[in-house]
């Protein structure tokens, strides 16, 4: 009870917070473009791994884990610490599922590993958020909350990137994250809008078509983001003749995203030493996620070739495509190619590696650890040495 007395106690603060007024409109496009890049890492990782939580698994398990994954050319691992939910280390506000980061973080470190916290950034279905602060999530195009009506799946509750309170929900998070000694870095995840438009492979499975940015999916329309645009640009989107269509009300969004990574929460992270980095989307335009402008050390778009029905020449053109994007922003963000190794037989994770590194990805980012098996981890291995030698 003590932890949920303690997580009541921050909400109550967080609201406190919420009143002091709006934060200032964000940024326009030319705005953006001026900022400093973020510096190049010395002694950069190469190749590394996101993995889900498992509370139950031994520590000698995971030092066996952890030598395996270094021995066959692994240098960082991006463990979840935080879901849409809970956090899995000892969280003085946050619901606690267990204290997984506590266990697995300094036998990561003795195997020489870089570790850095994977956070879940935009959703909430913490009860207490979801059932007092219904005003921090994102309203559709039709006027349905997020909270009532989510897109595709039940935990597609994201906040808006404009609300104050979300704002500083979001902010608490990365300030206790960005605080665990031994971390190297923080990692963003669902760091967007929802999906006006899914992956193609996946849009059969919610038994939909999307050719266009329909009105159930399309956000955010709530007040906050409505009065802040209709300040700067003299215009309710809701009365805009198509606003799927109109130039600034687009710019607008990726806007959101972008002044609340780089103005908000990338600063935190640097003041407490720690690196940055984002998984983020090939269709970026699609989930409001510009992420090219943002002043990351690393980036790792998740090519997941199963979800828009392409394979390794996809995996090589998309790469290629991202490494232009941040270079025609002055960025020096380094780009890795995120694969989904659950799709794939050996022979196929070599291919996609191969390609990968066809358009010249600093290394590669495995989807997931769990879905790794003898051999996968062979076919890493020795792909991954040859392209490095």
């Amino acid at each position: 009870m003590t932890k949920r007395r303690d997580f009541l106690k921050a909400l109550g603060l967080g609201a406190l917070g919420a009143t002091t007024g709006f934060s200032s409109p964000p940024k326009q496009a030319q705005e953006t473009t001026s900022r400093s890049p973020a510096p190049r890492p010395d002694n950069a990782p190469t190749n590394w791994v996101w993995m889900t939580p498992e509370l139950d698994v031994s520590e000698d398990e995971w030092k066996r884990r952890f030598e395996r994954m270094r021995t066959h050319n692994v240098d960082a691992i991006l463990p979840q610490v935080y879901s849409n939910s809970a956090a899995y280390y000892g969280s003085d506000f946050l619901p606690v599922e267990g204290e997984w980061l506590e266990t697995i973080l300094p036998l990561a470190k003795d195997a020489g590993l870089e570790v850095h916290g994977w956070m879940v950034s935009m959703p909430c279905t913490i009860p207490e958020i979801v059932e007092n602060h219904k005003e921090w999530f994102v309203v559709n195009r039709n006027g349905e909350s997020a909270v009532d009506n989510p897109a595709y799946v039940d935990y597609y509750k994201f906040t808006c990137p404009n609300r104050p309170g979300s704002q500083d929900f979001i902010e608490r998070r990365v300030q206790e994250i960005t605080s665990i000694d031994g971390l190297d870095g923080i990692h963003f995840d669902y760091i967007r809008f929802p999906d006006v438009i899914i992956a193609e492979a996946l849009q059969p499975k919610y038994g939909i078509v999307q050719n266009e940015e329909q009105a159930p999916y399309d956000y955010c329309y709530c007040e906050v983001c409505r009065s802040k645009f209709e300040e700067a640009h003299g215009a309710d989107p809701l009365d805009l003749e198509d606003p799927p269509t109109h130039t600034q009300w687009r710019l607008f969004r990726y806007e959101s995203i972008t002044n609340l990574v780089n103005d908000r929460l990338i600063p935190i992270a640097r003041e407490n030493d720690k690196a940055v980095s984002a998984a983020t989307f090939p269709n970026w335009q699609s989930v409001r996620q510009r992420w090219h402008y943002w002043d990351l050390d690393y980036v790792h778009p998740m090519l997941y070739h199963n979800f828009y029905h392409a394979g390794g020449n996809w995996v090589r053109n998309q790469t290629r495509d991202g490494i232009e994007r941040l270079r025609g922003q002055g960025r020096s963000t380094i780009l890795y190619s995120g694969l989904n190794v659950g799709a794939v037989a050996p022979g196929g994770l070599k291919r996609l590696i191969q390609k990968a590194h066809e358009g010249d990805a600093a290394g590669i980012t495995l989807f997931a650890a769990g879905s790794m098996n003898e051999s996968l981890w062979s076919v890493f291995e020795e792909t991954t040495s040859s392209l490095q030698s």
